[in-house]
């Protein structure tokens, strides 16, 4: 059995179908999770045919799991079932603010970790996508996700056909704060990235970018301040279309 230490993302899976009927099982086991006032504020869209995993490819930047994977699943902040079975019930909803998006994102992410956690458990391989809030309106046409619906997370599913090696993490010391906050120095900064910064892996992905830190990777080329805020606005104006603003 796998176990949370020896996790690892699966980019490339195997051309073996994953059977409905243990997709279903372990959404179903998910549905345990923690929620807001047990309302299990999500929806899942399930992409298994050849012509949606394409449309959904663009908003994904067309990173080959996307289409290679047997399943894609797009796990979405929902308030639009709640809000329809208040309205059936002579209720009046109140949830088309930012603060009912937050708690759906929530609920969200907790469900798909959960799901990711058995899946996993099961041996299946599978691969978070962060570029699901980078272009939400793509999803959004793709899937027909309707006013109060908003995608938040994505993962690629499928039978593990490649091990990679185990990616790299920051000490536990890095991000416990005993009792208060303790903000980061130079010096415990130094003490915290000496490990990731020696790896010769990202000593070449330094080179190769002709960069002279780790940090200027990010900063400069990956998750620059232009397109941050680029898509930043994007997801704003996502979200006053989806009713959540």
């Amino acid at each position: 059995m796998k176990t949370i230490t020896t996790r690892r993302s699966i980019r490339k899976y195997q051309c073996k179908e994953v059977d409905n009927e243990l997709i279903n099982k372990l959404l179903t086991e998910s549905e345990r999770t923690q929620t807001m006032g047990n309302l299990q504020l999500y929806s899942v869209v399930i992409t298994h045919s050849d012509e949606q995993k394409r449309k959904l490819a663009p908003a994904h930047f067309h990173q080959p799991m996307v289409t290679q994977a047997p399943v894609v699943l797009t796990f979405c902040a929902d308030f639009r079932r709640t809000s329809t079975w208040a309205e059936c019930r002579k209720a009046q909803p109140g949830y088309d603010n930012f603060l009912s998006f937050i708690n759906a994102a929530t609920d969200t992410l907790l469900y798909c970790q959960t799901f990711c956690n058995l899946a996993e458990e099961a041996g299946l391989g599978l691969c978070f996508l962060g570029t699901t809030l980078y272009n939400p309106k793509s999803i959004i046409d793709t899937l027909q996700l309707p006013r109060l619906v908003m995608p938040v997370a994505t993962i690629t599913l499928g039978w593990p056909d490649e091990t990679p090696e185990l990616s790299d993490r920051l000490p536990l010391s890095a991000i416990i704060h005993d009792e208060t906050y303790q903000d980061y120095t130079p010096e415990r900064v130094d003490q915290f990235y000496h490990e990731k910064e020696s790896l010769p892996e990202n000593i070449q992905f330094c080179q190769v970018n002709e960069k002279e830190t780790l940090a200027q990777v990010f900063t400069d080329i990956r998750y620059t301040k232009k397109d941050n805020e680029a898509m930043s606005k994007n997801l704003l104006d996502t979200l006053k279309q989806q009713g959540f603003l």
